[in-house]
């Protein structure tokens, strides 16, 4: 089962767009995305999507994914399907910060956040092979 990082936890203060990964060897899977917030500001919220590239430099209008705008710390998935928009050989993450406070001196943004892709199954797949290592063992 294939697992990939597509961005590690870092602290962000601007908006921001990651670097552009190859995922053509995994073309045409379902993943689960999982967006993990460790820290965010009081009256901000995070809104992450993920867009995807059949060459690298040209990506499209709409984002193939995106998780509804976040406020709070905590674990939050959605399903990345790669064979929705074929081709798809690139994908990367674009980030956007808001403050929705109106005074003038909360409008610094700060977020810390990450976001793994795990194909869809392999929590199960986990799950399952030691139980039948075991009927097979007893048999």
């Amino acid at each position: 089962m294939t697992s990939i990082s597509l961005l590690q936890e870092s602290l962000f203060h601007v908006d921001g767009v990651s670097p552009s990964i190859d995922v053509s060897r995994v073309a045409g899977k379902l993943f689960v995305l999982t967006l993990g917030i460790t820290r965010i500001l009081e009256q901000q919220n995070l809104e992450v999507s993920i867009w995807a590239s059949p060459d690298g430099s040209s990506w499209g209008t709409e984002p193939l994914t995106s998780f509804p705008p976040k406020s709070y710390c905590g674990l939050y998935s959605v399903l990345l399907n790669l064979a929705q928009k074929p081709p798809v050989r690139y994908v990367r993450v674009q980030w956007k910060m808001n403050r929705w406070s109106k005074s003038p001196e909360n409008t610094s943004l700060l977020c810390a956040f990450y976001l793994d892709a795990e194909e869809s199954g392999a929590r199960m797949q986990r799950k399952i092979e030691p139980e039948l290592v075991d009927v097979v063992a007893v048999a």
